[in-house]
């Protein structure tokens, strides 16, 4: 894939590396998925939407791309799963020690293995929250701990992991899913409250983790394995605008968009979902304003779970 161009076609005033707030990294990785192909032509994809995208929000009131958004060179190392997180995992660190916004674009989900070990290194009490159709809980599957199918395994031993959306696993994740920070589709389409108990369940820094099989396939049927009974547009958009008001959101990672020729409209949900998260985060923040990510350069992470219940 190319990025010879800025992220939506932004002038170079908003787009510089060393002004922007935002870092957007592309990682065109699909070596692992097993049933539907593609995901690697997700981030290209997602690039195209939203050059034709109009960059006003309504909702927020506000351009978010002047905030600053650049628009990296693509992760492709692909000599194996392991390399892969491996570089995904120093690329995103570096990033974020240099006090940005850190944001990434798959990809297959595996690639979050890589993006959420650089944020729990970086972040103290981290919880990543999982928005997902699948647990992706797998210790190992097909001969590597690097599975797109074992996406959130480490996340489940290092951080406060709460999935949402969830509605497909193998008996065998039910031995590492913590179910009271596990929220199950068919739960949630009977509770009016469950995005309070979510919210209920984070820490104060949160990374997000979104693969876009979460979303029903009626309106989301480009990605690689779809299932249905999933969550639609507006309900989802109002779960995330309570995230990033209630919570800090360090970072984020969309994935597993799978791009079909006679389906843009799913390339158009990816574009602007990110676009709507992006807008949430920096809402009512000033274009001058200094951005300050948190970062603690004193913290080191282990291999132990170290998170804790808020007290707040």
């Amino acid at each position: 894939m190319s990025t010879s161009k800025n992220y939506a076609g932004i002038s170079d005033e908003f787009a510089q590396l060393e002004k922007s707030k935002i870092i957007l990294i592309p990682v065109p990785y699909d070596g692992t998925s097993t049933w539907g192909k593609g995901a690697d032509k997700g981030p290209e994809a997602f690039l195209e939407a939203s050059e034709n995208m109009e960059l006003y929000d309504i909702e927020t009131d506000s351009e978010v791309y002047k905030q600053g958004i650049h628009l990296t060179e693509p992760i492709t190392e692909n000599s194996s799963p392991e390399a892969m997180v491996n570089e995904v995992h120093n690329i995103t660190k570096d990033f974020i020690k240099r006090n940005k916004f850190v944001t990434l674009f798959g990809g297959e989900h595996s690639i979050s293995i890589g993006s959420i070990r650089a944020f729990n290194e970086c972040f103290d009490n981290l919880t990543v929250l999982q928005i997902d159709a699948h647990a992706d809980l797998r210790e190992s599957y097909e001969g590597t701990k690097y599975n797109h199918a074992c996406a959130v395994y480490e996340a489940s031993q290092t951080t406060n992991l709460v999935q949402v959306g969830i509605r497909s696993m193998d008996v065998i994740e039910k031995t590492v899913m913590d179910e009271e920070k596990t929220f199950f589709a068919h739960d949630m389409v009977a509770d009016e409250y469950w995005s309070d108990k979510v919210i209920e369940a984070m820490t104060e820094n949160v990374f997000i983790t979104l693969d876009l099989d979460a979303f029903d396939p009626s309106i989301m049927p480009s990605t690689g394995t779809p299932e249905p009974g999933g969550l639609l547009w507006y309900e989802t958009l109002e779960f995330l605008k309570q995230v990033f008001e209630d919570k800090n959101v360090v970072g984020f990672d969309i994935v597993e968009l799978c791009p079909n020729k006679n389906d843009k409209s799913s390339d158009f949900l990816a574009a602007k979902l990110y676009y709507k998260m992006l807008s949430y985060k920096f809402a009512g923040q000033d274009i001058d304003q200094e951005y300050d990510n948190t970062f603690d350069i004193d913290y080191k992470a282990n291999t132990n779970s170290r998170f804790e219940d808020d007290e707040d």
